[in-house]
């Protein structure tokens, strides 16, 4: 493909997967409309997030698979259009079902689109210099993307109404999908491969029980009959599935994927930041609007900061590190930061914070989370034949979003039983019950940020454990002049 070409095609690419990452925050700034609209409960409210992140999770590693059989151009373009369908699905949502439902549906297309993205992207991108490049600016909008949703959000809500974050995504597909048209090759196809079906249903079976469980305990309590027998049936049903991988003629998780010592480590890494990222992202929203009261617009460009500082962590240390040092001497020290950010955050009040606390904790969050994202999708999609590359895309997208479906249901819930907990140990007569709501919502975030704190420890502690690798690999097969990866396999 031509030089020209193959930047543009990257337009293309990125413009796709901003999409997915916007759509997975954008909402957030919406919900407190949403759910005042659609009479939705304080348990409920999180499957505005975690109805997409699951189905999205769940199917991701069926997209990738069915990417390498059919070729991944088609199932891109067929994303994006479903997509567009089940934005507008949602945005014409009457109750909160309908929107739950419709969020499913973009997931269930997000997952045909994100790891044909990312496969086009490493199959097209291969010599050292230009990945670099290439997968920092993948990166920045990895983590931007995220940010950005929360400003758009703020914006549409703000002037137009909670509804357009998601009529939003019409266009953007539509603009993706006539470049995807003009500028992408077809793609290799895979005509002898097949569809491990079983597989998919014990994946996703077991995902959607984790997650459900997780949100029920906010309801029912950790020790009730039904969370624990939602929590073990997904661990025993993704058990299986990983049995399964092993016997099937064609799993949807090749253990050449998985078997790679620096692809663990870059899957565990993602998972466990995932899990920590978007559970703050949803405190803080509530914070800046339920707590201190500003706008759904004030709120967006709160988040403007972590913004800049995400892409100037991906395209400005990581990519230019990328290449010369080993990939743990950027995740490691760039988790850390990220964890300080948070510990920063977890000290705010129920009084204004947003300069003393808020802002240096997104900056360090920022900085740090980017560096350490972009340098783990060159470790997930490097040193993988172009033919696992729809598997190893979709394995890396699996763990962010089963991170985020996780870490949003969990975060949530401790919040909401520590902030019950609170309420009921502070209540009495002559208590202003709007400050001790507002204090005792706060106390929630603070303590669940805590966790998400220790989520990006663990993180790590397993990048600087399992990640031993001199340079960071490139794809196998794909540039003559490439040295193979040393082999590092657990």
């Amino acid at each position: 493909m031509a030089d020209n070409r193959r930047w543009w095609a990257l337009v293309v690419i990125a413009l796709a997967q901003l999409m997915v990452v916007l759509d997975m925050t954008i909402v957030n700034i919406a919900l407190p409309s949403a759910q005042a609209d659609l009479n939705m409960s304080d348990g409920n409210r999180q499957w505005v997030i975690t109805a997409y992140t699951l189905a999205f999770g769940g199917l991701l590693l069926l997209g990738g698979r069915i990417a390498d059989l059919v070729g991944r151009r088609n199932t891109f373009v067929v994303g994006l259009l479903g997509f567009a369908l089940a934005s507008a699905l949602g945005g014409a949502a009457v109750n909160s079902g309908m929107l739950f439902g419709a969020r499913a549906l973009q997931g269930v297309f997000a997952a045909l689109l994100a790891p044909s993205a990312l496969s086009l992207l490493a199959t097209t991108f291969t010599d050292p210099k230009d990945r670099s490049k290439a997968f920092g600016i993948f990166g920045a909008i990895i983590g931007a993307g995220a940010a950005i949703g929360l400003l758009a959000g703020g914006v549409l809500t703000q002037y137009l109404d909670w509804r357009w974050c998601l009529y939003v995504n019409i266009p953007i597909a539509l603009v993706a999908f006539f470049g995807a048209l003009a500028l992408l090759a077809p793609g290799e196809r895979h005509p002898d491969a097949r569809l491990d079906v079983p597989g998919a249903l014990l994946g996703s079976a077991g995902m959607l029980s984790l997650v459900y469980g997780f949100s029920e305990a906010e309801s029912r309590s950790w020790h009730d009959g039904l969370v624990l027998t939602l929590l073990a049936a997904g661990v025993v049903l993704l058990a299986v599935f990983g049995f399964w991988q092993t016997r099937a003629r064609v799993p949807l998780l090749p253990m050449s994927v998985v078997k790679d010592r620096q692809r663990i480590g870059a899957f565990l890494t993602v998972l466990l930041v995932t899990v920590g990222m978007f559970g703050v992202f949803l405190f803080l929203t509530y914070y800046l609007q339920g707590v201190l009261g500003w706008s759904p617009l004030k709120t967006g460009v709160a988040y403007l900061p972590m913004t800049v500082a995400m892409v100037v962590g991906s395209t400005q240390i990581a990519a230019r590190l990328l290449t010369r040092v080993p990939p743990r001497v950027v995740i490691v020290p760039g988790l850390l930061l990220a964890a300080g950010g948070l510990v920063v955050i977890a000290g705010i009040g129920v009084e204004p914070a947003y300069a003393s606390h808020v802002l240096p904790g997104m900056l360090m969050l920022g900085l740090g989370m980017s560096s350490a994202m972009m340098t783990s999708v060159s470790l997930a999609t490097g040193g993988v034949a172009p033919r696992d590359a729809g598997a190893a895309s979709a394995t890396f997208n699996t763990a962010q979003q089963v991170g985020g479906s996780i870490g949003t249901a969990l975060l949530n819930t401790i919040a909401a039983s520590v902030t019950a907990r609170y309420l009921t140990a502070h209540a009495g007569p002559g208590v202003d019950r709007r400050l001790l709501g507002a204090k005792a919502t706060v106390h929630g975030f603070n303590v669940a940020t805590w966790w998400a704190m220790a989520a990006l420890l663990v993180a790590a502690l397993i990048a600087g454990l399992v990640v031993n690798a001199d340079r960071a690999p490139t794809m196998q097969g794909a540039a003559p002049k490439t040295p193979e990866p040393v082999d590092s396999t657990l």
